[in-house]
């Protein structure tokens, strides 16, 4: 059912639902932040740093760790701006990623800064 763009039940439906998606991916990332941490964790425990830093497994996991908050909050962004789920805005930000030539990462980190150094907009 479509509505005129001034049904505020539309919009606060819509503003719903992209809350219950966005509550959903902000679960689904700290499980898999908590399963990454336990596996660095166990990781750790068991070899010197010298060792762990031969494994290029570790080495990824670690960055993947690393870089997953910055990726999701632009993820965030891009859904909010495009009203979009997350897959295609992560094919929107991998997309920009590779016309830019810049890792996902770091697209996602310009785009997070951009988006925090603006002033905040006041709703009217």
């Amino acid at each position: 059912m479509d509505a005129d763009p001034g049904d505020g039940r539309m919009t606060s439906s819509r503003l719903r639902a992209a809350r219950l998606e966005f509550d959903a991916q902000t679960r689904r990332f700290e499980d898999v932040m908590a399963r990454l941490q336990a596996t660095v964790n166990r990781y750790e425990d068991g070899q010197p740093q010298r060792e762990r830093l031969q494994y290029s497994a570790f080495a990824r996991l670690q960055a993947r760790l690393d870089t997953m908050p910055v990726i999701e909050q632009a993820k965030g962004i891009l859904m909010a701006q495009n009203r979009c789920g997350p897959e295609e805005a992560y094919e929107l930000l991998r997309r920009a990623s590779q016309r830019a030539n810049v890792k996902v990462s770091v697209l996602a980190a310009q785009i997070v800064a951009q988006i925090a150094s603006q002033k905040p907009q006041l709703a009217g």
